[in-house]
């Protein structure tokens, strides 16, 4: 769809759109589930809605023969998906007992991590064929792999998460949007603040790494089936990413959260600079086991300390707040594609060196700003 020499710049810009997207419409579903009055509870219908509506623009991926149509599809994509995770993201707080959230955080991102992995995994072989000339069955097989999964996990939870019925209770909060409230209950409470910052950066390092990987293994390491390695490296990132997430979780119930994410900015840095001497598949293997590691580090226990802040009555609200962190940081990770193509153009491979020395300050920065995070008085 887009010219090879600007395919960086391309990807960045649609990443960041739909990244945008999200940004605000995740705490706004998340503020509106908090106040919401439904006799299938708080969360649920959100997750319904968003999913079903998610179900029906996916196929536009395939369809889409411009960039525009691609572009839009997405938005309307990341719109959908977020109505459902806002609220979603608040069942840990509003079931889970206070000692047991590092554990039941490590549990959650232990099967996102088993989801990612397998669908990262398939696409990238599917891709790989569809990308060769094979066919566009397997474009299609690609995108029908996780519809199939977000409708039956949708389901799942609809039928099966018994919520309170909060038909016909009172609600006397004022009628803000989730972010407008959240940005002004973030300023009110600085922990907030420090770790939404901390967790910006280091998801703005490990969004870099994921999105203009398949490119390094292309144009650096010249791999001559990116696609296919790049679905191998995300079996073996997941595999060591599954044996830490969920010991990652009882480890910060113990011992605190604040220490683990520190050890988790040091190796992620480290498996950086590893991936800037890489010209081989090895040497990239090696990489993916320092981010496997600290990324399982991190998914738990930052999750965790998200979890501990927020307070009960407003989880929708802060953990879509958290969205700010994580789309603004994934958001200006891909918008940088274009600085990429800019200096590959001036001396090729330019771009990835800059842009990977970048992640390695990212990921040192973001977990020294976490020691600054202290606990909300309003979060019991």
């Amino acid at each position: 769809m887009v010219p090879e020499t600007q395919k960086n710049a391309y990807l960045g810009a649609l990443s960041f759109a739909g990244l945008l997207v999200a940004m605000f419409v995740q705490p706004s579903a998340g503020w509106l589930s908090d106040r919401s009055r439904s006799p299938w509870g708080r969360r649920r219908p959100f997750l319904a809605v968003g999913t079903l509506v998610a179900l029906l623009v996916l196929p536009g991926l395939g369809i889409a023969k411009a960039f525009l149509g691609l572009l839009l599809t997405l938005c309307l994509l990341q719109l959908a998906t977020n109505i459902a995770q806002g609220p979603f993201q608040a069942f840990i707080r509003d079931f889970v007992p206070d000692a047991r959230r590092g554990a039941a955080s490590g549990v959650k991102n232990l099967l996102d991590v088993i989801g990612g992995m397998t669908f990262v995994a398939l696409a990238g072989y599917l891709m790989g064929f569809h990308m060769t000339s094979q066919g566009s069955h397997w474009l299609w097989l690609s995108l029908a792999l996780p519809a199939g999964a977000i409708f039956a996990t949708m389901a799942w939870t609809v039928l099966f998460v018994k919520e309170k019925n909060t038909a016909g209770e009172p609600t006397n909060q004022p009628i803000k949007l989730g972010s407008q409230q959240g940005v002004l209950e973030a300023k009110a409470h600085p922990g907030f603040f420090w770790f939404l910052l901390s967790r910006f950066f280091l998801v703005m390092a490990l969004a870099t790494l994921q999105t203009f990987g398949l490119y390094f293994l292309k144009d650096v390491v010249l791999l001559p089936n990116p696609a296919q390695a790049a679905g191998t490296l995300a079996i073996v990132i997941g595999v060591f990413v599954l044996l830490t997430v969920y010991p990652a979780g009882h480890l910060s119930d113990r011992f605190g959260r604040k220490p683990l994410i520190l050890i988790s900015g040091i190796l992620g840095a480290a498996g950086v600079l590893i991936l800037l001497t890489a010209r081989s598949f090895e040497t990239v293997l090696i990489s993916s086991i320092f981010m496997g590691v600290a990324s399982g580090l991190f998914t738990s226990t930052n999750w965790a300390l998200a979890q501990d802040l927020v307070p009960k009555d407003k989880a929708g609200q802060y953990l879509g707040l958290t969205n700010f962190a994580s789309a603004g940081g994934a958001g200006i990770a891909r918008a940088s594609g274009g600085l990429i193509d800019l200096l590959n153009a001036y001396e090729a491979g330019l771009g990835y060196t800059v842009i990977l020395l970048g992640c390695a300050i990212y990921f040192i920065l973001g977990s020294l700003l976490v020691m600054r995070v202290r606990p909300l008085q309003t979060s019991h």
